[in-house]
């Protein structure tokens, strides 16, 4: 894989016990080259998507590239709580070589592939939301004639915008409304978070014509709990499966500062995970991600630790 690079293990560090009491002593390291080596009930597979490129085309904050390795750095240093019986393996990071962002989907999709395949939950750390388009394609693989795989965005953005002039981080879900259409099918897609000063009419009117299901951010917190629950537990009842995608840029820059597009009228991280709660014991989840984590902006690590503790909230839920 020409945009590929092996993890490195000195971005896993921590402190140190003779019980893998963190989780840098429970990680492992494998290669999206080589046959999977792993089996074991229960594996997670950690892979960057180390690109801000699509941030770039969408005019916005460069440096989410260096996202991935800051969320290892983070996630290593917290507790193990994992089974024996479970597997964490870091398997590196992708990266945009000549900014040939679309060759980078295609190796993320086959990525996602190869994980589902041998079946391995994927868990991948961005890098700019165009990831999304890659992680989806390579889990619709498996999907089967007549089931549904629905797409829950955490996020204030529809990333909705047409990809005429090419993919970026705002296109992803519109490229995969437009794959769907052309076979006659419908995008199963909610956005929790949305916010209407992060998003233009057209896209509003677009959400509408593909029945996108959104809830805005006024109703995303927790004075609203048992209507998000409603929410999310009936567009659940509509699918079979759920990928996941957490764009930290939808957090109150109050919790998430080291974004590619910060704002303070985001949401908090107590609905988030209330609503992941709910998407976990579905069931249904088969992927994840958390995406748009721009280091050289965020403010002692805090939003490298608020990707991290997410990321460590599903791996132990599941």
């Amino acid at each position: 894989m020409f945009n590929y690079k092996l993890a490195n293990p000195e971005t896993w560090f921590g402190r140190s016990s003779d019980q893998q009491l963190y989780l840098h002593e429970k990680v492992l390291f494998s290669n999206l080259n080589e046959p999977f080596p792993f089996k074991t009930n229960k594996t997670f597979a950690l892979l960057g998507y180390s690109s801000d490129e699509g941030v770039r085309r969408n005019h916005g904050r460069i440096g989410s590239a260096l996202g991935p390795d800051a969320i290892r750095r983070q996630l290593g240093k917290m507790p193990n709580h994992l089974g024996e019986d479970t597997q964490l393996i870091d398997f590196g990071n992708l990266q945009c070589i000549n900014q040939d962002l679309e060759e980078l989907q295609i190796e993320c999709t086959n990525a996602v592939n190869y994980f589902i395949e041998n079946r391995t939950t994927p868990v991948l750390l961005g890098g700019s939301h165009d990831l999304a388009y890659a992680h989806y394609n390579g889990l619709r693989q498996h999907i089967k004639s007549g089931e549904k795989i629905g797409i829950i965005n955490f996020d204030a953005h529809f990333d909705l915008r047409a990809n005429t002039n090419g993919s970026n981080s705002g296109t992803p879900f519109y490229q995969i409304a437009f794959d769907h259409a052309k076979n006659s099918d419908s995008i199963k897609y909610m956005a929790l978070g949305i916010r209407k000063d992060a998003n233009t009419k057209d896209l509003f009117e677009f959400a509408e014509l593909h029945q996108v299901n959104y809830l805005f951010q006024k109703y995303f917190n927790m004075n609203y709990l048992e209507h998000v629950q409603l929410r999310i537990i009936q567009f659940l009842e509509d699918v079979d499966y759920v990928y996941a995608t957490i764009d930290l840029d939808g957090f109150s820059s109050a919790y998430a500062p080291g974004v590619s597009a910060p704002s303070p009228m985001g949401f908090s991280p107590d609905v988030v995970i209330e609503s992941l709660k709910l998407i976990i014991e579905s069931g249904k989840l088969i992927g994840l991600d958390v995406v748009e984590l721009n280091p050289k902006y965020d403010i002692d690590d805090q939003t490298a630790k608020l990707a991290a503790s997410l990321i460590h909230y599903v791996i132990h839920k599941l």
